[in-house]
Parts: C-alpha cells; sequence; structure tokens
C-alpha cells in the first residue's frame, strides 16, 4: 500500500496547502466576490453571476466548503451560502506568519 506523502509534512502546511489550493480555481474566486459582495447568506443567487453550469458551480461550492471556507447546504437548487470569516480570518494570519518566515530567511538575494 502506497504512503500517503502529505502525512509526511507537519499538519499546518497540510491546512494551508488546502486552503490555497481552494482558492486555486477563478471561479472559487468569483464565488467569493460574489459572496462577499452580498454580505449575506445567498440562495441560488451564485449560478446567475457566473457564466457556468449549475453542476459545475456545485462542484466549486463543494470545494469551497470543503477547504472550510464555505457554510452552507451545497445539495439541492435553493441552498443558501455565506463566507466563513473566521476561516478567513486564521489563514490570512497563518499565510502572513508563513511569508514573514519566509522573508527573515531571505538575507541575502540569491540572483543577484
Amino acid at each position: 500500500m502506497a504512503n500517503n506523502k502529505k502525512q509526511s509534512f507537519e499538519t499546518q502546511d497540510q491546512s494551508l496547502a488546502a486552503f490555497a489550493k481552494a482558492l486555486s480555481h477563478p471561479a472559487r474566486i468569483a464565488i467569493l466576490k460574489e459572496l462577499a459582495a452580498k454580505n449575506e447568506c445567498i440562495c441560488g443567487q451564485i449560478v446567475e453571476a457566473l457564466p457556468l453550469a449549475q453542476s459545475t458551480v456545485s462542484q466549486h461550492l463543494k470545494e469551497l466548503k470543503n477547504a472550510g471556507l464555505i457554510s452552507g447546504e451545497i445539495d439541492g437548487p435553493r441552498n443558501c451560502y455565506c463566507i466563513n470569516w473566521k476561516a478567513f480570518e486564521d489563514f490570512s494570519y497563518e499565510f502572513e506568519n508563513l511569508f514573514n518566515m519566509i522573508r527573515t530567511r531571505n538575507d541575502q538575494n540569491c540572483c543577484d
């Protein structure tokens, strides 16, 4: 049986990678922008705002929900979705820490 290489990394690193992966598609960014613009739970209006089929939007919503970025039910046509602002705060803090750690280790520019 193959060993899952992701398990070799720290839990925090796995979590950050999952968050980044959830944001790695422009449709998911558009969905998050739509939810943020409304600043409320949205029922069914996400499909109308995007140039994608309902089934495709549902798949993207599922990825965002699995990453913990949104709350709501993803089955059926009249489900409501909201941004999970706590998750964004947590990941923002973790990414800031990561970027700061990387910056401090870059004492010299190796490519000059």
